[in-house]
């Protein structure tokens, strides 16, 4: 058995685009019970406005969360998250991809999509659209997310899409890749995680079932037990 603290003990939670920190709050549960501790941040927009936002803003602010945390410590990101957690591999000690955005060159096997400078999820979220993009959660938990989607950068989402290149981190990484997702087709996730030499776990449910659906402590489960035998 490894010296404990060779363990992971703290890991850095980044959330997918139009979300925040609270949708990892059933993962923080699970991972505090098993001895890590947690940050997940809100990222913020930068000072000139969230239409001008774009991913290197974002990039920022996770390296900096990422590297003010005590090591071994592992990035955990989920969509838009997943792909920043990819860019602070070098800062981390274990990645852990929930359905993540990816980068070039696999990125490119998604239809081209535009987006408007300011996406509007927030001004535009009702519960008929939350349900359909939540079909594996319960009520309680579609409700709650209906209250707290925000807006996203229209540039963000655009330069995430269309793919960015980055080097493979030495640390080891897991994909969690849901079938039913229809955001990032799991077949994608898979050859990713195949060709960077990450584990792959396949779980039922849509984009977000992993963290607010009713499976999600199952999912949180599995990925802490990854991160244990790291």
């Amino acid at each position: 058995m490894p010296p404990a603290d060779t363990y992971i003990r703290h890991a850095l939670l980044l959330h997918g685009a139009g979300a925040g920190g609270w949708e990892w709050n059933l993962w923080r549960e699970v991972l505090h019970a098993r001895g890590i501790e947690t940050h997940a941040p809100d990222l913020q927009p930068a000072a000139v406005g969230l239409e001008a936002t774009t991913l290197a803003d974002y990039r920022e602010q996770a390296r900096a969360a990422l590297a003010a945390l005590p090591r071994p410590r592992a990035a955990i990101g989920a969509s838009l998250g997943g792909l920043l957690a990819w860019l602070c591999g070098d800062l981390a000690d274990a990645l852990v991809l929930v359905n993540p955005l990816p980068p070039a060159p696999w990125a490119g096997e998604a239809p081209a999509r535009t987006w408007p400078a300011r996406v509007p999820w927030q001004r535009e979220a009702r519960l008929a659209s939350t349900r359909r993009a939540m079909p594996d959660a319960d009520e309680a938990a579609t409700l709650y997310a209906l209250r707290r989607w925000r807006d996203e950068s229209g540039a963000v989402l655009s330069e995430a899409v269309a793919g960015i290149e980055a080097p493979r981190p030495d640390c080891p990484c897991l994909c969690i890749a849901s079938h039913g997702d229809t955001d990032v087709d799991p077949r994608t996730t898979a050859r990713f995680a195949a060709a960077v030499g990450a584990s792959l776990i396949a779980l039922p449910g849509s984009h977000v079932g992993p963290l607010l659906g009713r499976d999600a402590a199952r999912a949180a489960a599995q990925a802490a037990d990854w991160l244990s035998a790291r």
